[in-house]
């Protein structure tokens, strides 16, 4: 099963795939983490990126693609992956299906996690004060807040209309998103 989980950064959408992942043995493809890997890998690709996200800017599609393909064969091998975090424009899931078409392969299911923007800011004020996160200042998570509003509101109709979009409301409690989620994933299944 290949699943998308949407929502802004800092929804909880990390939290519900690492909880997915330990019960269905999915693989959690999430472009957060991979680009912090990248950033603290040091490479040249992270510095680059660590200077864009610092920025407030996403980092561009070829990138965010790139860093998807090279674990695509392994969350396949594993039974599916839980993308998280990406696609967030309407380019990159046209990408996201290529790439899974030439696996034989597709998207099964989309959980969007409906969240307030002004609680989010909150969280990760508090995220940012404790954990120090980078990509958690306040006034950089404005700005992705901002795109990830902007950008990824094309993509509800794109998946609305193929029947796989569920919105799930993801200011409960974890047990209660996790257990709409599951229901959601029944349905698809």
């Amino acid at each position: 099963m290949n699943l998308i989980l949407f929502g802004p950064p800092a929804a909880g959408k990390g939290t519900q795939a690492k909880r997915l992942v330990e019960e269905r043995g999915m693989v959690q493809l999430s472009t957060g983490d991979m680009l912090r890997e990248a950033i603290t890998s040091g490479s040249d690709l992270g510095k680059e990126c660590q200077a864009i996200m610092s920025r407030g800017d996403l980092v561009s599609d070829a990138i965010v693609i790139a860093l998807i393909e090279a674990r695509l064969k392994e969350a396949e091998d594993a039974g599916g992956a839980i993308f998280d975090g990406f696609p967030r424009t309407l380019a990159q899931a046209e990408s996201l299906d290529a790439m899974l078409a030439t696996l034989g392969k597709q998207i099964d299911a989309v959980v969007r996690l409906k969240v307030d923007d002004a609680a989010l800011l909150e969280r990760v004020a508090g995220r940012f004060a404790d954990q120090g996160r980078p990509d958690d200042n306040p006034e950089s998570f404005k700005i992705r807040l901002d795109a990830y509003n902007r950008n990824t509101a094309p993509l509800l109709p794109y998946y609305a209309d193929r029947g796989l979009l569920t919105e799930v409301d993801g200011m409960g409690s974890i047990a209660t998103v996790a257990a709409a989620i599951d229901g959601a994933l029944k349905a698809a299944a």
